[in-house]
Protein backbone atom coordinates (compact mmCIF):
# COMPACT_ATOMS: atom_id res chain seq x y z
CA UNK A 1 0.00 0.00 0.00
CA UNK A 2 1.41 3.43 -0.75
CA UNK A 3 1.99 5.80 1.59
CA UNK A 4 -1.20 7.61 3.32
CA UNK A 5 -1.75 10.76 4.88
CA UNK A 6 -4.09 10.41 8.09
CA UNK A 7 -5.06 12.31 10.65
CA UNK A 8 -6.69 11.96 14.18
CA UNK A 9 -8.27 14.79 16.48
CA UNK A 10 -8.48 13.02 20.10
CA UNK A 11 -10.60 14.58 22.26
CA UNK A 12 -9.75 13.72 25.85
CA UNK A 13 -9.78 14.50 29.54
CA UNK A 14 -7.35 17.29 29.64
CA UNK A 15 -6.55 17.73 26.03
CA UNK A 16 -8.33 18.21 22.38
CA UNK A 17 -4.75 16.71 20.39
CA UNK A 18 -4.31 16.99 16.42
CA UNK A 19 -2.06 14.46 14.37
CA UNK A 20 -1.39 14.34 11.08
CA UNK A 21 0.96 11.92 9.79
CA UNK A 22 2.08 10.33 6.66
CA UNK A 23 1.82 6.32 7.57
CA UNK A 24 4.09 4.20 5.37
CA UNK A 25 3.40 0.54 6.79
CA UNK A 26 4.35 0.36 10.36
CA UNK A 27 6.63 4.12 9.55
CA UNK A 28 5.23 6.93 10.51
CA UNK A 29 6.02 10.66 10.48
CA UNK A 30 4.17 13.34 11.61
CA UNK A 31 3.05 16.37 9.41
CA UNK A 32 1.10 18.63 11.82
CA UNK A 33 0.32 18.88 15.80
CA UNK A 34 -1.69 20.83 17.02
CA UNK A 35 -3.51 21.09 20.85
CA UNK A 36 -5.67 22.62 22.75
CA UNK A 37 -6.41 22.36 26.59
CA UNK A 38 -9.50 22.19 28.08
CA UNK A 39 -10.03 20.45 31.07
CA UNK A 40 -13.27 18.05 30.18
CA UNK A 41 -12.30 15.88 32.79
CA UNK A 42 -12.07 18.13 36.11
CA UNK A 43 -15.61 19.35 34.91
CA UNK A 44 -17.02 15.96 34.81
CA UNK A 45 -15.48 15.00 38.06
CA UNK A 46 -16.84 18.12 40.04
CA UNK A 47 -20.30 17.84 38.36
CA UNK A 48 -20.86 14.64 36.33
CA UNK A 49 -21.26 16.68 32.97
CA UNK A 50 -19.87 19.21 30.59
CA UNK A 51 -21.41 22.29 30.65
CA UNK A 52 -22.95 23.98 27.02
CA UNK A 53 -19.88 26.06 27.72
CA UNK A 54 -17.12 23.69 27.68
CA UNK A 55 -19.26 21.92 24.98
CA UNK A 56 -19.03 24.87 22.95
CA UNK A 57 -15.23 25.28 23.71
CA UNK A 58 -14.61 21.38 22.41
CA UNK A 59 -16.45 22.03 19.34
CA UNK A 60 -14.95 25.41 18.14
CA UNK A 61 -11.06 23.23 18.82
CA UNK A 62 -12.47 20.00 17.06
CA UNK A 63 -13.83 22.20 14.06
CA UNK A 64 -10.38 24.25 13.78
CA UNK A 65 -8.45 20.95 13.88
CA UNK A 66 -10.93 19.20 11.19
CA UNK A 67 -10.46 22.24 9.35
CA UNK A 68 -6.39 22.10 9.39
CA UNK A 69 -6.47 18.29 8.65
CA UNK A 70 -8.67 18.81 5.28
CA UNK A 71 -6.26 21.40 3.92
CA UNK A 72 -3.14 18.92 4.70
CA UNK A 73 -5.01 16.79 2.39
CA UNK A 74 -5.95 13.98 4.50
CA UNK A 75 -7.05 10.66 2.85
CA UNK A 76 -8.52 9.37 6.20
CA UNK A 77 -9.82 11.35 8.99
CA UNK A 78 -10.56 9.51 12.50
CA UNK A 79 -12.41 11.68 15.17
CA UNK A 80 -12.49 10.16 18.85
CA UNK A 81 -13.16 10.77 22.75
CA UNK A 82 -11.88 8.82 25.03
CA UNK A 83 -12.59 9.30 29.26
CA UNK A 84 -15.40 12.39 28.61
CA UNK A 85 -17.39 9.72 26.27
CA UNK A 86 -17.39 7.70 28.48
CA UNK A 87 -18.09 8.81 31.87
CA UNK A 88 -19.97 12.47 31.54
CA UNK A 89 -23.92 11.75 31.77
CA UNK A 90 -24.76 13.95 28.62
CA UNK A 91 -22.07 12.24 27.05
CA UNK A 92 -24.61 12.26 23.46
CA UNK A 93 -24.97 15.97 23.84
CA UNK A 94 -21.20 15.89 23.70
CA UNK A 95 -20.54 13.92 21.15
CA UNK A 96 -23.66 15.11 18.73
CA UNK A 97 -22.40 18.42 18.57
CA UNK A 98 -18.78 17.39 18.31
CA UNK A 99 -19.91 15.51 15.12
CA UNK A 100 -21.63 18.70 14.03
CA UNK A 101 -17.70 20.76 14.22
CA UNK A 102 -16.32 18.02 12.62
CA UNK A 103 -18.74 17.45 9.73
CA UNK A 104 -17.43 13.73 10.70
CA UNK A 105 -18.58 10.60 12.73
CA UNK A 106 -17.21 10.45 16.07
CA UNK A 107 -16.72 7.65 18.24
CA UNK A 108 -16.17 6.98 21.88
CA UNK A 109 -13.47 4.91 22.27
CA UNK A 110 -13.73 1.76 24.98
CA UNK A 111 -11.34 1.31 27.76
CA UNK A 112 -10.22 -1.54 25.82
CA UNK A 113 -10.08 0.37 22.74
CA UNK A 114 -7.96 2.73 24.48
CA UNK A 115 -5.79 0.28 25.70
CA UNK A 116 -4.56 -1.18 22.58
CA UNK A 117 -4.54 1.60 20.38
CA UNK A 118 -1.75 3.23 22.85
CA UNK A 119 -0.03 -0.39 22.85
CA UNK A 120 0.31 -0.11 19.23
CA UNK A 121 1.42 3.37 19.05
CA UNK A 122 4.11 3.23 22.10
CA UNK A 123 5.67 -0.33 20.42
CA UNK A 124 6.28 1.86 17.33
CA UNK A 125 7.86 4.75 18.71
CA UNK A 126 9.72 2.80 21.19
CA UNK A 127 12.93 4.53 22.52
CA UNK A 128 14.35 1.44 23.50
CA UNK A 129 15.24 -2.35 22.43
CA UNK A 130 11.97 -4.54 23.24
CA UNK A 131 11.55 -7.97 25.11
CA UNK A 132 9.38 -10.70 24.09
CA UNK A 133 6.41 -9.55 26.61
CA UNK A 134 5.70 -5.50 26.85
CA UNK A 135 3.86 -3.86 28.69
CA UNK A 136 2.33 -0.02 27.74
CA UNK A 137 0.69 2.47 30.64
CA UNK A 138 -0.78 5.42 29.67
CA UNK A 139 -1.81 7.36 32.10
CA UNK A 140 -4.89 9.88 31.28
CA UNK A 141 -6.77 12.53 33.06
CA UNK A 142 -9.60 10.74 33.68
CA UNK A 143 -8.41 7.39 33.37
CA UNK A 144 -5.49 4.76 32.94
CA UNK A 145 -4.63 1.80 30.69
CA UNK A 146 -2.08 -0.95 31.05
CA UNK A 147 -1.78 -3.55 27.98
CA UNK A 148 0.24 -6.42 27.70
CA UNK A 149 1.44 -8.29 24.86
CA UNK A 150 4.34 -9.13 22.44
CA UNK A 151 5.55 -6.88 19.50
CA UNK A 152 4.21 -7.22 16.58
CA UNK A 153 0.54 -8.85 17.97
CA UNK A 154 -2.28 -7.84 18.92
CA UNK A 155 -2.25 -6.96 23.09
CA UNK A 156 -3.12 -10.10 24.91
CA UNK A 157 -3.61 -8.50 28.31
CA UNK A 158 -5.37 -5.08 28.90
CA UNK A 159 -7.17 -3.04 32.24
CA UNK A 160 -8.27 -0.36 32.45
CA UNK A 161 -9.00 1.55 36.04
CA UNK A 162 -11.01 4.52 36.08
CA UNK A 163 -8.13 7.59 37.46
CA UNK A 164 -6.45 9.50 36.14
CA UNK A 165 -4.46 12.94 36.50
CA UNK A 166 -7.03 15.01 36.79
CA UNK A 167 -9.05 12.93 38.10
CA UNK A 168 -6.74 12.15 41.23
CA UNK A 169 -6.18 15.66 41.81
CA UNK A 170 -9.78 16.82 42.18
CA UNK A 171 -10.18 14.08 44.76
CA UNK A 172 -7.10 14.71 47.40
CA UNK A 173 -5.74 17.63 49.20
CA UNK A 174 -1.62 16.31 48.85
CA UNK A 175 0.03 13.17 47.69
CA UNK A 176 0.07 11.05 50.80
CA UNK A 177 -3.42 11.16 49.34
CA UNK A 178 -2.95 11.10 46.24
CA UNK A 179 -0.59 7.97 46.63
CA UNK A 180 -3.00 5.85 48.75
CA UNK A 181 -5.87 6.46 46.20
CA UNK A 182 -3.62 5.37 43.65
CA UNK A 183 -3.04 2.43 45.67
CA UNK A 184 -6.77 1.31 46.52
CA UNK A 185 -7.82 2.00 42.67
CA UNK A 186 -5.15 -0.27 41.51
CA UNK A 187 -5.46 -3.27 44.45
CA UNK A 188 -7.04 -5.22 42.22
CA UNK A 189 -4.62 -5.22 38.80
CA UNK A 190 -2.51 -7.89 38.79
CA UNK A 191 -0.25 -7.88 35.26
CA UNK A 192 1.40 -10.46 33.79
CA UNK A 193 5.29 -10.88 34.21
CA UNK A 194 6.87 -8.40 31.91
CA UNK A 195 10.50 -7.92 30.45
CA UNK A 196 10.04 -4.41 29.15
CA UNK A 197 7.48 -1.61 29.78
CA UNK A 198 6.67 1.43 27.71
CA UNK A 199 4.74 5.05 29.45
CA UNK A 200 2.68 7.06 27.06
CA UNK A 201 0.68 10.43 27.72
CA UNK A 202 1.49 13.76 29.28
CA UNK A 203 2.13 12.68 32.70
CA UNK A 204 4.99 11.06 31.52
CA UNK A 205 6.35 13.65 29.06
CA UNK A 206 6.01 16.13 31.87
CA UNK A 207 8.09 13.35 34.21
CA UNK A 208 10.30 12.98 31.97
CA UNK A 209 11.17 16.07 32.46
CA UNK A 210 12.31 15.77 36.10
CA UNK A 211 13.99 12.73 36.18
CA UNK A 212 14.85 11.24 32.64
CA UNK A 213 13.29 9.03 29.99
CA UNK A 214 13.49 5.69 32.17
CA UNK A 215 11.65 5.56 35.70
CA UNK A 216 12.52 3.00 37.57
CA UNK A 217 11.74 2.99 41.28
CA UNK A 218 14.34 5.19 42.35
CA UNK A 219 13.87 7.83 39.56
CA UNK A 220 9.93 7.59 40.71
CA UNK A 221 10.95 8.58 43.93
CA UNK A 222 13.06 11.17 43.20
CA UNK A 223 10.28 12.47 40.89
CA UNK A 224 7.62 12.50 44.19
CA UNK A 225 9.66 14.15 46.16
CA UNK A 226 10.41 17.19 43.52
CA UNK A 227 6.62 17.28 42.92
CA UNK A 228 5.95 17.03 46.65
CA UNK A 229 8.51 20.07 46.99
CA UNK A 230 8.21 22.24 44.47
CA UNK A 231 5.12 24.49 43.23
CA UNK A 232 3.35 24.39 39.95
CA UNK A 233 4.94 27.54 39.38
CA UNK A 234 8.68 26.44 40.28
CA UNK A 235 8.06 23.01 38.35
CA UNK A 236 7.14 25.80 35.33
CA UNK A 237 10.79 27.82 36.16
CA UNK A 238 13.18 25.07 36.67
CA UNK A 239 11.73 22.18 34.77
CA UNK A 240 9.59 23.42 31.39
CA UNK A 241 6.95 21.82 32.71
CA UNK A 242 3.67 23.56 31.37
CA UNK A 243 1.75 25.30 34.10
CA UNK A 244 -1.70 23.33 33.61
CA UNK A 245 0.05 20.21 33.52
CA UNK A 246 2.07 21.18 36.75
CA UNK A 247 -0.86 21.16 38.59
CA UNK A 248 -1.93 17.86 37.86
CA UNK A 249 1.38 16.59 37.69
CA UNK A 250 1.61 15.40 41.66
CA UNK A 251 -1.39 13.14 40.75
CA UNK A 252 0.46 12.01 37.38
CA UNK A 253 3.81 11.29 38.85
CA UNK A 254 1.42 9.08 41.70
CA UNK A 255 -0.32 6.50 39.38
CA UNK A 256 2.90 6.11 37.05
CA UNK A 257 4.73 5.01 40.76
CA UNK A 258 1.96 2.71 41.55
CA UNK A 259 1.98 0.92 37.85
CA UNK A 260 5.78 1.06 38.13
CA UNK A 261 5.67 -0.96 41.40
CA UNK A 262 3.02 -3.49 40.03
CA UNK A 263 4.75 -4.32 36.76
CA UNK A 264 8.39 -4.40 38.59
CA UNK A 265 10.35 -2.76 35.89
CA UNK A 266 11.16 0.71 34.74
CA UNK A 267 8.81 2.48 32.60
CA UNK A 268 10.33 3.98 29.23
CA UNK A 269 8.84 6.88 28.16
CA UNK A 270 7.45 6.88 24.25
CA UNK A 271 6.86 10.22 22.21
CA UNK A 272 4.29 8.19 20.36
CA UNK A 273 0.44 6.87 22.12
CA UNK A 274 -2.66 6.71 21.67
CA UNK A 275 -2.67 8.80 18.30
CA UNK A 276 0.01 7.59 16.61
CA UNK A 277 -1.88 3.70 17.50
CA UNK A 278 -4.83 5.15 15.58
CA UNK A 279 -2.73 5.93 12.10
CA UNK A 280 -1.46 2.64 12.29
CA UNK A 281 -4.69 0.86 13.48
CA UNK A 282 -6.45 2.41 10.16
CA UNK A 283 -3.40 1.23 7.73
CA UNK A 284 -3.99 -2.09 9.17
CA UNK A 285 -7.75 -2.16 8.47
CA UNK A 286 -7.56 -0.64 4.50
CA UNK A 287 -4.81 -3.33 4.05
CA UNK A 288 -6.98 -6.24 5.35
Amino acid sequence: MAAMLIGVIDVGSNTIRLLVARADGAELLPVEKERVRLSLGSEIERTGVVSDVSIAAASKAVAKFAGIARKSGVELLDVFLTAPGRQSANSHELVTALRRAASHTVRVLSTDQEGRLAYGGAVATAPVKLGETVAVCDVGGASTEIAVGSPGEEPRWVRSVDLGSVRLTARVDDLAEAREEAEAAFAAIRPPRVETALAVGGSARATRRLVGASLGEEELAEALRIVETKSPRALTRRFGVDRARAEILPAGVAILAEVQSRLGVPLHICDGGIREGAVLASVAALAA
